[in-house]
């Protein structure tokens, strides 16, 4: 006799089954850092962004995450997601099919920049409140998702090595690794954001005249803004979540 749904839905996420399980990792909550592994963290990834080599392997994350709030946002406003490409220089590419232009295409060409920065002040909110582990499977299901829209030989490189290091670390790591993992990826984020677009604004330098094909670029064809505003506003937003970002995470020390 077959079980009722109800019952069987006990027997998925209750709990000691598996779901069940999995959620209590999900949410479990990890003691607070220390200064140690706030301030140590943030040194690390400091040392990331500033020595080139290490930048260019470490931008392919903040790439990912580019890419995957392009498609996400372009899903949410109706658009058809066709794939997601991440090139070799650390640049990435998501190709939509939809109406050119309207507050929805705005919206998807400003989500790149913008949801790096966003998705860092939201693995800083996780920590302040001790989710470390959750902040880890946050980056596990990004991840996959972008892994599944991958149209590219590279970028399918490019996203199961990083899979490679966060999924151990999410599954097996003890606790205080975790810990540590989860403050790199935040701070990653939000420190990688806002240098993506101090990149940007450097690279717009000297290119008058020339056809700029950038986000900020393809915003001014679209709203008529000049694409120095756009790049402003990126600029303003990323260095707001990373000041906000921050003072979550150094208030994560004494929770």
């Amino acid at each position: 006799m077959p079980l009722p749904l109800d019952e069987v839905a006990r027997a998925a996420v209750g709990p000691g089954a598996p779901l069940g399980d999995l959620w209590a990792r999900v949410t479990a909550q990890q003691p607070a850092p220390s200064v140690a592994v706030v301030a140590g963290t943030a040194v690390a990834v400091l040392v990331c962004l500033a020595v080139p080599t290490l930048w260019r392997a470490v931008r392919h994350a903040v790439t990912i995450v580019h890419e995957a709030s392009h498609a996400l946002v372009a899903v949410l406003v109706g658009r058809r997601l066709s794939g997601i490409r991440v090139h070799a220089d650390t640049s990435g590419l998501t190709v939509t099919r939809g109406r050119p232009t309207g507050p929805g295409v705005v919206a998807m060409f400003a989500a790149g920049y913008l949801g790096p920065a966003l998705v860092g002040l939201g693995a800083a909110a996780l920590l302040a409140r001790g989710y470390a582990a959750g902040t880890l499977w946050l980056a596990v299901v990004v991840l996959a998702g972008v892994l599944l829209m991958i149209r590219n030989w590279y970028g399918l490189w490019a996203v199961a090595a990083t899979a490679a290091v966060v999924v151990p670390v999410t599954l097996w790591a003890s606790p205080q690794v975790q810990l540590a993992a989860a403050h790199v990826i935040a701070w990653l984020l939000l420190l990688g954001a806002l240098r993506a677009v101090l990149e940007l604004a450097a690279g717009r330098r000297g290119r008058r005249g020339a056809r700029d094909t950038s986000d900020a670029g393809r915003l001014a064809a679209l709203t008529h803004v000049p694409a120095a505003l756009w790049v402003g506003v990126f600029l303003l937003v990323t260095a707001g979540t990373l000041a906000l970002g921050a003072r979550w995470l150094v208030a994560g020390i004494g929770r």
